[in-house]
């Protein structure tokens, strides 16, 4: 039964930070290729980093620079580091499992002033 749940999504302001989390249920998290997808309203879903179970990671080209994935694999937890947050950011926010093609709820991220 495998399940992820993203927390820490919310409502910030240009230029603050925030860090989602994506806790995974199931075995086999540490030898899983994860990833963060994004989807704003009208738009396809994206791509925003993903990492393997090597910690090689890659980016989009959008938040390179300013974003940072990590694994806490004695956690079977995913995180997404995000800085400099600005208005084109804001969409929901996925944890997806690409060894399993499983996806998660999804946590809204909303960057207004």
């Amino acid at each position: 039964q495998v399940q992820l749940v993203e927390s820490g999504g919310g409502l910030v302001q240009p230029g603050d930070s925030l860090m989602l989390s994506c806790a995974a249920s199931g075995s086999g998290f540490s030898s899983h290729v994860m990833g963060w997808h994004r989807q704003a309203p009208g738009k396809p879903r994206e791509l925003v980093a993903s990492i393997t179970r090597n910690f090689a990671a890659i980016y989009a080209d959008s938040v390179k620079g300013r974003s940072a994935i990590s694994r806490d694999n004695s956690k079977n937890t995913l995180y997404l580091q995000m800085n400099s947050l600005k208005p084109e950011d804001t969409a929901v926010y996925y944890c997806h499992d690409l060894s399993t093609g499983s996806w998660g709820q999804g946590t809204q991220v909303t960057v207004s002033s």
